[in-house]
């Protein structure tokens, strides 16, 4: 299978063209490698360091035996889409090339109207671009279980039967986001399902929970992909493994008490690799939910002290006052069976992950600890922010760009591509 990637040079981007390689497929890959300017923008860093996009490139041709067509494109330069899509010709798209952060969202006016410009707009040139060069290939969008935000009922995945005054319909489930960056999911959810109604493009809509865990190859460590630990772009389980690691007490937001679903990392390889080897059909939306395990915030907490002490640390648990506007009491039952039925077996169990994750962090503490300001939350969903931060909307030449992102510490040059 000839398989694109938008978004290759992500957290998720990077080890999946590994992976689907190892499985005999064909990648080819784009990005604006604007994940990190941005991390560089809030002042941090990669936990794990990465390598600049052409060695990691080299590193996957030596790997693979083959070279990684790469387009250094953003997805909004729709003309440069439509070419990169018909020179490769992909039997499937896999779409990770949005901005994934709520906290960067909630920043101020800017950084929501670069997030849903970003999301959204991207997310139509990829449709149209695709209806144009490849209307026969599968389309994989990575949504977020966040686009359903904490209704007091179980989620379905994607559609639900509803009856109303005597009559019946099958209804997409509603979406009840929490943040700017959530409610850019949502539209780019009803703008793909729309596509295939429209064009009959094959769409597979992936309702992705909490993603965990490090992929750091022993043999190349330009095959590493990024791990974030700020407020902004690093996932709580990553941020808590990342505050072990250099001493600092584990921080769970208020009470703890907010429930998600949650996978590792391998697993999420797994399922978009099962959605991919079993696509949907032409005309089809389809929406999976990609979780492995429900739990609170405050259990995993404790699941990464008990990993940490398990490897010799003595990590602690100290509560912070919540940032967010959300239910931190709530019923939370997700299905989550179309993945099962595909094949989807758990891997290791999450304390294994985790002992996994705190060993490969442990060589890397230092760079962890000369940016642990980044770790505590300073934005702030109700309350204005007061932030010094640069303008993501500012624009800059492409090599200042390229400059700024071909470097691991995220450079600090303009944030948004022209």
């Amino acid at each position: 299978m000839r398989v694109f990637i938008a978004g290759i040079d992500g957290y998720l981007g990077w080890p999946l063209a590994q992976h689907l390689a190892a499985r005999g497929h064909t990648v080819a890959g784009a990005d604006a490698l604007l994940r990190r300017a941005w991390v560089g923008e809030r002042g941090s860093v990669s936990a794990v360091p990465i390598a600049p996009v052409y060695e990691r490139l080299a590193a996957f041709r030596e790997l693979s035996g083959g070279p990684l067509p790469f387009s250094p494109l953003d997805l909004r330069d729709h003309p440069a889409l439509g070419r990169a899509l018909a020179a490769f010709a992909p039997d499937a798209v896999v779409h990770l090339a949005e901005c994934p952060s709520a906290p960067y969202s909630m920043i101020d006016f800017r950084h929501a109207d670069f997030v849903q410009s970003n999301n959204v707009s991207g997310t139509l040139s990829l449709l149209f671009a695709m209806r144009e060069h490849c209307p026969g290939a599968h389309l994989v969008k990575l949504g977020t279980m966040g686009e359903y935000g904490t209704p007091d009922l179980d989620i379905p995945e994607g559609f639900f039967d509803v009856e109303f005054r005597g009559r019946r319909d099958r209804l997409p489930f509603p979406r009840q986001a929490g943040s700017w960056y959530h409610w850019s999911k949502v539209f780019d959810s009803q703008n793909v399902g729309f596509a295939c109604r429209l064009w009959g493009l094959a769409a597979t809509d992936v309702m992705q929970g909490v993603v965990y865990g490090s992929w750091c190859p022993p043999a190349d460590p330009r095959l590493n992909s990024r791990l974030d630990f700020d407020e902004a772009f690093g996932t709580a389980v990553n941020r808590f493994c990342c505050q072990t690691v250099i001493g600092r007490p584990i921080t769970p937001y208020g009470g703890g008490t907010q429930s998600r679903g949650l996978l590792s990392l391998a697993d999420c390889l797994q399922c978009l690799t099962l959605v991919l080897e079993h696509p949907a059909a032409p005309g089809e939306y389809r929406v999976v939910n990609q979780l492995r395990d429900v739990l609170s915030v405050g259990r995993l907490a404790e699941l990464v002290r008990d990993a940490a002490r398990a490897l010799g640390i003595d990590a602690r648990i100290a509560a912070v006052d919540n940032p967010r506007d959300e239910a931190e009491a709530h019923h939370y039952n997700p299905d989550s069976e179309k993945l099962r039925e595909l094949g989807f077996k758990p891997s290791a169990p999450i304390g294994a992950e985790l002992r996994q994750m705190i060993g490969d962090l442990l060589p890397h503490a230092d760079r962890v600890r000369a940016h642990a300001d980044r770790l505590p939350p300073t934005v702030h969903w109700r309350r204005p922010q007061i932030s010094s931060v640069p303008n993501p909307a500012e624009e800059g030449t492409r090599n200042e760009r390229e400059t700024a992102a071909d470097h691991d510490d995220g450079g600090r040059g303009p944030h948004r591509p022209a």
